[in-house]
């Protein structure tokens, strides 16, 4: 399915949610959280929308390799210091056991001084 018009963050993705945006192309949009765990706390979400990694197929290679490889370059953008003395934690919760909430991939990307609230 390209969109749910019942999604949380389809509904982000069209603008009829706020959201403070951090990145958007084509492709993904990027936004940060409304419940930050860490000093940066943003999220990443393919705009075709997938329910969880479980239904990601070889067709989804070169989105989920295009969000994978702007994560480090937002990380820096949205303040975590760089490698190796700074960095970032990527996390994604897939299905009820893995603690997914809502039911379109995403990737949260915190990072930040520590201690963080979690994780």
């Amino acid at each position: 399915m390209a969109h749910d018009p019942n999604c949380l963050f389809c509904k982000i993705i069209d603008g009829k949610i706020p959201s403070r945006k951090v990145y958007e192309d084509d492709q993904v949009f990027a936004f940060h959280d409304i419940h930050p765990w860490a000093p940066v706390h943003f999220l990443i979400i393919p705009k075709l929308h997938i329910p969880s990694f479980a239904q990601l197929g070889p067709e989804h290679a070169g989105l989920m390799g295009h969000m994978m490889t702007l994560i480090p370059r937002l990380a820096l953008q949205e303040g975590c210091r760089p490698y190796p003395e700074g960095g970032f934690r990527v996390v994604s919760n897939t299905g009820a056991e893995g603690a997914q909430e809502i039911h379109h991939l995403h990737v949260h990307v915190m990072g930040g001084p520590r201690p963080w609230l979690r994780g």
